[in-house]
């Protein structure tokens, strides 16, 4: 992490104090290298607004997501049991994520198995950051320029969020535009369900490049993303369609990071 403030729940639990979130980075965030830079910038957000936060670093393996969408119930339980021994080893109340994959899992499948938590994406964390003043976000740099943003599935349809992603772009001062499928209609990007890590069947068309051209029809500088496996999709649909010079794919939270200059 460089020079990124960053400390682990181990160390909290040596101090004997406990912090304010507890930020589930998931196994995009930790090993993908594009994923990476969301976060870092996500911890750039976090450090810059004074947020006492850990991760569990060696201890965090992954929610079992994966494995339950492609149909192996048995992994996503034996990874789900060890996470949540670790999560209620450390008393965690409060996690925050960067995946909405993760968000999910966190939230609505964890506390059949005995795992309890106020589970927040980042979007909604940042939104609460602005609302309670923690975060002033400068506008100039994004001022007036074409964004458009496309929905997860995991976090839209499947948790009904919709407003928070939007409201932290919109204090961007940027001009947001919807494409035509969006929010309750938005189409998926095509690597739900273990999808991601598996070719696709053959077809007239891969589902990320369906979904780019919906973006690239709107005209957009920027298309905005709020999970690191749609910015993967979507960015190799912008490289299918030979635009990778003039459109680019990025995290809100790079966005935010980006126009704060941190």
């Amino acid at each position: 992490m460089g020079n990124l403030q960053v400390k682990t729940m181990a160390q909290y639990m040596a101090e004997g104090t406990h912090p304010e979130i507890l930020f589930w980075v998931g196994c995009a965030g930790s090993f993908d290298d594009r994923a990476k830079r969301i976060t870092r910038a996500f911890v750039k957000i976090l450090n810059h607004t004074g947020t006492s936060f850990a991760v569990l670093g060696t201890e965090e393996s992954c929610t079992g997501e994966p494995a339950k969408r492609a149909g192996n119930e048995f992994t996503f339980q034996m990874s789900a049991m060890m996470n949540i021994q670790v999560l209620n080893g450390y008393e965690i109340k409060k996690i925050v994520t960067t995946c909405p994959h993760c968000f999910n899992t966190l939230k609505n499948e964890y506390p059949n198995l005995g795992g309890n938590y106020e589970v927040l994406h980042h979007s909604q964390f940042l939104q609460q950051l602005i609302d309670d003043g923690r975060l002033v976000v400068e506008g100039n740099t994004f001022k007036g320029r074409k964004i458009t943003f496309h929905d997860p599935c995991y976090l839209g349809r499947g948790n009904d969020v919709y407003e928070a992603p939007r409201a932290v772009i919109r204090e961007l001062d940027a001009d947001l535009v919807e494409m035509g499928r969006c929010k309750q209609r938005g189409l998926c990007c095509g690597a739900g369900g273990a999808q991601m890590f598996k070719e696709p069947e053959p077809g007239l068309k891969d589902v990320n490049v369906e979904r780019t051209e919906e973006a690239l029809a709107e005209r957009p500088e920027i298309i905005a993303t709020g999970c690191p496996f749609c910015n993967t999709m979507l960015t190799d649909g912008i490289k299918f369609k030979n635009r990778e010079s003039e459109v680019m794919v990025k995290d809100f939270a790079e966005l935010i990071a980006e126009a704060q200059g941190l």
